[in-house]
């Protein structure tokens, strides 16, 4: 069983502890909303999807970068015609992006309760590091982890260097979280172990992986089930 040769659980954040792709998704809504005048609102999500991911390099993950490639985007669509007041209309969804309350998804606090005085529990996430850090301090669960991890990225030398840090070997450890992508396949691609909680709102980015074979981790419908597992 997992549970036998397990010694330390990451935690993915966004998605997996507590709400964050809708707000993303609410604040495309409104860019696009502002962007109308110019170009057709149903296009205009694209043309931003296509400038994060140009961006992803150079400004990598979070709210910080997004509000750069809205305003590039708006500059580009617009044939440099957007007015001073609507890029202070999209500086102000990115503000907002940033200050959006922090809402735990259901079962987090019990799962991380119940868990906590058995594993060696690290926070494993990828993004900006003032924003993170400060998502981590409003959620209040930051007394639960022993480490907290902020990545770059997710690839398999990303959690390679974390199995290095924690001083384990790779089947002592399992990574819990949304996506496929960025929490599972690098994870079991290096010899440890996964568990996939699905969220209803996936980024498009992290929806783009390779076909995989369900059989090498655990799939579970909600958090609180991981606690059958371990």
């Amino acid at each position: 069983m997992m549970k036998d040769k397990i010694q330390i659980i990451g935690f993915d954040a966004d998605d997996t502890l507590w709400v964050n792709e809708p707000f993303y998704r609410e604040t495309e809504n409104q860019f696009c909303s502002i962007m109308a005048p110019y170009f057709p609102e149903n296009e205009a999500n694209n043309e931003l999807f296509r400038t994060e991911m140009q961006n992803l390099e150079m400004y990598g993950y979070g709210a910080k970068g997004f509000m750069l490639s809205m305003i590039e985007t708006a500059l580009r669509i617009s044939v440099n015609k957007i007015t001073p007041q609507e890029i202070n209309q999209i500086i102000s969804l990115g503000k907002n992006l940033l200050n959006q309350p922090i809402i735990l998804l259901e079962g987090v606090e019990t799962v991380l309760q119940k868990l906590h005085p058995q594993y060696t529990l690290i926070l494993a996430t990828k993004g900006d590091l003032l924003d993170q850090e400060r998502k981590l301090k409003k959620s209040g669960l930051i007394n639960y982890f022993h480490h907290i991890e902020i990545m770059s990225d997710k690839h398999e030398i990303n959690y390679r260097k974390l199995i290095n840090r924690l001083d384990i070997e790779p089947q002592d450890f399992v990574m819990i979280g949304n996506s496929i992508k960025s929490d599972i396949l690098p994870v079991i691609n290096i010899g440890a172990s996964a568990i996939h909680v699905p969220y209803h709102t996936t980024w498009q980015h992290e929806n783009d992986h390779d076909e995989t074979d369900n059989s090498k981790f655990v799939t579970v419908d909600k958090l609180v089930e991981i606690l059958n597992i371990l």
